[in-house]
């Protein structure tokens, strides 16, 4: 797989993703469809890099993805700038993978962009989504 093609410049991993997994999974879009208010053609995603930093079921644009380009940077990690207010967490949407973003920029710059691909990023999603918080 390519990762840095299936990895948002924020760190989001897309591979990961219901969105993108519902292109192939029919029940997943269905589920998609209806847990976000969406049509099912709409249900889908291709992944940020190949949708150009857009995502069909979100009011707003992102701001991260327009930055990485014009600085010519694969991931926020690599910027000198990094951390900055494009990455702050918020509460809105708190349940959102939004606020996973820094965690997974410092896990890939950490432990390389493929390493974390296929050991950490699903289980940082899955925890952030499942588990309970400890200390």
């Amino acid at each position: 797989m390519d990762y840095i093609r299936m990895t948002a410049p924020c760190g989001l991993p897309c591979f990961a993703c219901y969105l993108y997994l519902a292109n192939e999974d029919p029940d997943m879009r269905a589920l998609v469809s209806k847990e976000l208010g969406i049509p099912p053609e709409k249900a889908v995603c291709k992944g940020c890099r190949d949708e150009g930093g857009k995502c069909s079921h979100l009011p707003m644009n992102c701001r991260v993805y327009p930055c990485a380009d014009r600085r010519g940077i694969s991931f926020c990690c690599d910027c000198p700038e990094f951390p900055c207010d494009f990455l702050q967490p918020y509460a809105d949407n708190a349940k959102l993978w939004h606020n996973t973003k820094v965690f997974n920029l410092c896990l890939i710059k950490k432990m390389g962009l493929e390493h974390w691909a296929k050991t950490k990023a699903e289980r940082v999603l899955r925890a952030y989504s499942c588990e309970k918080w400890r200390l």
